[in-house]
């Protein structure tokens, strides 16, 4: 039972079906005084803790933190799911106030004398302690994560940490709000058939159905969502249009008013720098790459400038294709940013003989949700079992019993597909409960992993069924890899359970499944036409396996720049003009003018709603390196799923988490580490 006894017990005693929170007892309302008493409640823990009076012991220190604060974390995943996922105007005041507050209490914790004096004991004795690879590992985090709080530090210079992680978090909160405000207050709404040329029937359906939820029926609202602006940018013959909405799209963030993040970044940045040089580090980047793989900003810049010269003349030359194509059209304007989509959809369609019009009806959002999972039980022997009219956080959300080939159930899944205005953009998967087997305070033993994954796809007619582009399957694929990594987590402890492993290590799971989405015996089972119930034509199969490194310069150019600029900011500190530093660094590399960064820094809420992957936007490259050569591994068998790799991948990969170091992971699955060579050949940018 919870001792919280003056919240709503549903926050914290989780008595729906398998374990699942309670969703539809809990009020917004309910959550100000809950994360009041469970702030509270979990300080007494860590007082407790610092003030035993035994000598420190791993048991009593080590193990009693990883199991302290369950209420606490219990209350705060289901907020911050709300925050993301299906927000509103009272989560949204309380998370401007519980972000700074969470990171006041965590600061605290983070510099308590007498409980980092026992652990600095431990860490100091660990030697002689006969600890596991794995307990070693998380009091090793244990410790680092408190001298990178300042325990180490003077008491003044401590004060200085905790108010600057404090202004941190609210500033990563007004970010977050800020660029979903932008998102939701922006819309192109068209009634004439002029203006809907070129568009295909699926994506006036999603348009339709974003003017009906404006209350605009009879009209076609183009919006700032991913499913719908890189549709629209793709397909619409109305150049003017594409710009319009272009414009709008990268503006996010940058629009002046009380929405806009420029300040707020131009503060970020100098509150991070100050907060490295406190630690004792000679920028940002250096604290955050410090316990990754990379190690190094100079070890993160080598590769992604090899990879960009490749990259860049790769562009260089696609863009002459989409020149030539303009100039054979009859027009004489310049390659733009909003032309590239366009007309690089022109030349597949033609030098590969179909486009995503085409091919889309063959991808139902069904079907590959069906595809994840059989992907999920040939490798792993899983399989999900949905669960009708379970209470979830939307009434869109579905809920999975995750079960092994004996029927054991072993994890619980939800998926949220749909694109909502309460919703930030992007995808993610995060979880309400990680998997651990500590004996807890209730006297139950572990917990099974509840995972969760949110996409953005756009949302059907009634009775219509989601037709998803190629590249948002492999967002789903994407999303559901991180989520198996989750529930296929098979540790003892709560801080290295599922993705609690280095960024630059966490998007391998996912990229790597990725994969197995256009391995062939997988389309041809699940890529059927949502109509006639037709497989994917082989010759239609074999243009689509011919064009996965088609645009790959755009492609390559879009990311490797946001992630140059990334490591500037943090590498160079303080700076007072960040956009003045943004075009400095992209003349810098040579960017070209018809292309923009994937994520420009006014909206990059990768980097600035918080600081989960300042610094670290590399990782998603450097995991690249790594799924390319993991995926090699099966194809060196002849196998895409063959038994014996699929094993040791569980062993070493998905089922480990951060209990053990990454690269000895890595090597106990492959044998060695990778080279680049097979992600730039997987890119098509090498032989």
């Amino acid at each position: 039972m919870s001792s919280l006894t003056a919240v709503n017990p549903a926050l914290v005693e989780w008595t729906g079906h398998q374990g699942l929170p309670r969703f539809d007892a809990v009020k917004d309302t309910d959550f100000a005084a809950a994360f009041d008493a469970a702030l509270a409640s979990h300080e007494a823990e860590i007082d407790a803790i610092a003030g035993d009076g035994e000598p420190p012991t791993f048991a009593n220190t080590v193990i009693a933190l990883e199991i302290a604060g369950d209420e606490l974390s219990r209350i705060s995943a289901l907020f911050w799911n709300k925050a993301g996922a299906h927000t509103n105007e009272t989560i949204q005041a309380l998370e401007r106030e519980i972000a700074p507050k969470m990171a006041r209490h965590y600061s605290k914790i983070g510099t308590n004398a007498a409980l980092f004096a026992r652990l600095d004991a431990l860490w100091e004795g660990r030697d002689a302690l006969g600890l596991t690879v794995e307990e070693t590992r998380v009091l090793e985090r244990h410790w680092k994560g408190f001298v990178k709080s300042g325990a180490k530090l003077p008491k003044a210079e401590q004060e200085r940490l905790s108010t600057i992680n404090e202004t941190l978090a609210g500033l990563g909160a007004h970010f977050g709000q800020n660029v979903l405000a932008d998102e939701k207050g922006w819309v192109l709404l068209l009634s004439e058939e002029a203006d809907l040329a070129g568009l295909p029937d699926y994506l006036r359906e999603a348009m339709a159905s974003a003017a009906r939820e404006r209350g605009e029926d009879g009209k076609y609202a183009v919006t700032l969502s991913r499913s719908i602006i890189e549709p629209f940018l793709t397909s619409s013959e109305r150049r003017d249009l594409r710009e319009q909405a272009f414009n709008a799209w990268v503006a996010r963030g940058a629009n002046g008013g009380k929405t806009d993040n420029r300040e707020i970044i131009r503060e970020t940045l100098a509150l991070r720098a100050e907060k490295a040089k406190l630690l004792g580090y000679a920028n940002f980047a250096e604290l955050k790459l410090d316990n990754t793989m990379a190690k190094t900003p100079e070890a993160v810049n080598d590769l992604l400038m090899a990879v960009w010269s490749k990259a860049a003349a790769r562009a260089g030359e696609e863009e002459k294709d989409i020149a030539a194509l303009i100039a054979e059209e009859g027009r004489n304007h310049e390659v733009m940013p909003w032309d590239w989509r366009h007309y690089a959809e022109k030349i597949r369609t033609r030098k590969f003989d179909f486009s995503e019009t085409e091919l889309k009806p063959y991808l139902q959002l069904e079907k590959i949700i069906a595809a994840c999972f059989d992907v999920a039980g040939r490798l792993f022997g899983i399989k999900a079992v949905e669960q009708k009219g379970i209470p979830a956080y939307h009434p869109d959300v579905r809920v999975f019993e995750i079960r092994d080939r004996s029927d054991k159930l072993v994890a619980l899944f939800l998926g949220d597909y749909f694109a909502r205005s309460s919703k930030r953009s992007g995808a993610w998967m995060s979880s309400f409960q990680s998997q651990h087997k500590l004996p807890l305070k209730n006297g139950e033993v572990g917990e099974l992993p509840i995972i969760y994954n949110v996409c953005n796809f756009a949302k059907p007619a009634e009775g219509r069924p989601a037709l998803l582009s190629l590249d948002d399957a492999r967002t789903l694929f994407h999303e559901f890899g991180h989520a198996l990594h989750g529930m296929l987590s098979n540790v003892t402890y709560p801080s290295v359970s599922g993705t609690g492993v280095s960024r630059d290590f966490v998007e391998l799971p996912s990229q790597l499944y990725e994969h197995w989405l256009t391995v062939p015996a997988i389309l041809k089972q699940y890529a059927v036409h949502y109509e006639t119930g037709a497989p994917i034509p082989q010759a239609l199969l074999d243009k689509v396996l011919a064009a996965r490194t088609f645009n790959a310069g755009f492609n390559t150019v879009e990311f490797t720049s946001s992630a140059l600029v990334d490591m500037a900011f943090h590498t160079r500190g303080a700076v007072e003009d960040p956009m003045a530093v943004q075009g400095e660094v992209l003349a810098g590399i040579g960017m070209p003018k018809s292309i923009v960064m994937r994520h420009a820094t006014p909206h990059f809420q990768h980097v600035f709603s918080g600081d989960g992957y300042s610094a670290g936007y590399y990782s998603y490259m450097w995991s690249e390196v790594l799924d390319a050569d993991a995926f090699a591994a099966f194809e060196e068998t002849g196998d895409a799923f063959n038994p014996e790799m699929a094993a040791k991948l569980k062993a070493n990969i998905y089922s480990v988490g951060g209990s053990i170091d990454p690269e000895d992971a890595y090597k106990a699955f492959r044998g060695k580490l990778p080279s680049p060579d097979a992600m730039l050949k997987k890119k098509g940018l090498a032989a």
